[in-house]
């Protein structure tokens, strides 16, 4: 078959614009899941690839925390595994920080979902960039920025060695014998690294995939490297069509040092979408959402996004400070915030409303005809294997896109019309990886 994009669906309480509660049409109850349950079935109608679900292990604890709806959300793993129950075909990714959880529980809970949904669950393997996470694990500060990545390339290896605790064949479950799994079939790992000590084996059998799909997030150097080591998917902000090409070609230029080739990584920028039947009806839209920033929640957002800055003593019609490289929070986030600031000249009063609803993504405002176009120059000129939709509110700005925007890229053969697969991996074209453990139980 030619080439077709992935596509997932960012699910964000409310929507993803930092307003998004605000508006009329919006339920603005973050713990609503019958909304979240028609989102998901919007997203599968659509033969999205996967339903993408971030995290925070913190409440926002700025003065402001009182204006926004991110107070409060579900933990990923749980709204997940329910809605695995009322979904058939379509991925289901969590966020999962490795700073502030322990290797075995993350294999465990992923391993669990990919058993519970039939082979759909993908892990977003991500460090940590709220520095308020500290405080509630023991922690009076946040673990630096290269001592969090070290930590998270070993987490990776032990998480992926628990899922291969058990051969593929391992439960025979032979009720005349007595015998219910082959002892030789099961391993216990015995890591011991600089961070963890963990025996194994896992107490969950392997899971449909082999293992859950791999995501990643970072776009740092530190994070790029890791990314190329191991992981299968990579979300990452992108400005602009030439810098989302300098990253691809960077990404995938890393991959054969490490054995791997092109296709066993698909790089999905976030793309942020409001769609109309005009150009003025998207614009009317989206000016809607921005009507409804608070400035001081705007400015909020980007002190947070730039490393977990504190910018409410700066005035609102003055530049962006210059700020030190953040310890805390993300690097490239930062750069590119950074850079956007200066090229344009915005105050901080700007800088909070120009990302209120993207927060840095790609942003697109306009018909369907435009998005399309946009969308299919960034897959086709080698920018992008994919998207995560990223929209300003919950479900109807999903919907729109699935209506709209979807029939457009499926009329130009770049998106699917029906699931061919069952699993994630299938959906995304990537390969069952094969238990190095027990290779030669699966020779013919």
């Amino acid at each position: 078959m030619p080439r077709q994009m992935n596509l997932g669906a960012f699910l964000m309480a409310t929507g993803h614009h930092v307003a998004a509660w605000r508006h009329p049409a919006v339920p603005a109850d973050p713990l609503d899941f019958a909304t979240y349950k028609r989102t998901a079935h919007i997203a599968e109608a659509a033969c999205f690839d996967a339903l993408f679900v971030a995290d925070s292990v913190a409440a926002p604890s700025d003065p402001l925390a009182s204006h926004s709806a991110r107070s409060v959300y579900f933990e990923p793993l749980t709204l997940l595994s329910a809605l695995s129950a009322v979904t058939e075909r379509i991925g289901l990714i969590a966020t999962a920080t490795t700073s502030y959880n322990e290797p075995y529980h993350v294999a465990r809970k992923f391993a669990s979902l990919d058993h519970l949904s039939a082979g759909r669950a993908g892990w977003n393997m991500v460090t940590s960039d709220a520095a308020a996470e500290a405080g509630n694990f023991g922690r009076q500060a946040h673990i630096p920025h290269g001592e969090r990545y070290a930590r998270a390339g070993e987490f990776q290896q032990v998480v992926q060695g628990l899922w291969d605790s058990w051969a593929d064949d391992a439960f025979v479950r032979d009720k005349a014998s007595g015998l219910f799994h082959d002892p030789q079939a099961v391993r216990a790992i015995d890591h011991v690294g600089e961070h963890f000590r963990v025996k194994g084996p896992l107490n969950v059998a392997r899971s449909p995939q082999g293992r859950p799909v791999l995501v990643q997030a970072g776009s740092s150097e530190t994070g790029r490297e890791l990314a190329a080591q191991s992981a299968e998917v990579v979300f990452t902000a992108q400005p602009s069509l030439a810098r989302a090409q300098a990253f691809y070609a960077d990404l995938k230029g890393r991959l054969a040092r490490h054995g791997r080739d092109e296709q066993s990584l698909k790089i999905m920028p976030g793309v942020f979408v409001v769609v109309g039947q005009s150009q003025a009806q998207a614009e009317d839209k989206y000016e809607q959402f921005q009507a409804l920033v608070d400035p001081r929640v705007g400015v909020g957002l980007l002190g947070r996004m730039l490393g977990n800055f504190d910018l409410s003593g700066y005035p609102l019609d003055g530049p962006l400070p210059d700020l030190p490289p953040t310890e805390d929070g993300q690097r490239s986030r930062q750069q590119l915030l950074t850079e956007l600031a200066g090229n344009d000249q915005l105050t901080l009063a700007q800088m909070g409303r120009r990302i209120a609803g993207g927060r840095g993504h790609y942003s697109l405002v306009g018909t369907p005809v435009q998005i399309a176009d946009e969308l299919q120059a960034w897959f086709e000129g080698s920018a992008a294997d994919g998207f995560n939709v990223l929209v300003p509110h919950l479900p109807l700005g999903l919907e729109d896109f699935a209506r709209y925007v979807v029939p457009e890229l499926q009329q130009r053969g770049l998106f699917r019309r029906q699931y061919q697969g069952h699993t994630l991996r299938e959906h995304l074209g990537l390969q069952r990886p094969a238990n190095p453990y027990f290779a030669e139980r699966d020779q013919p």
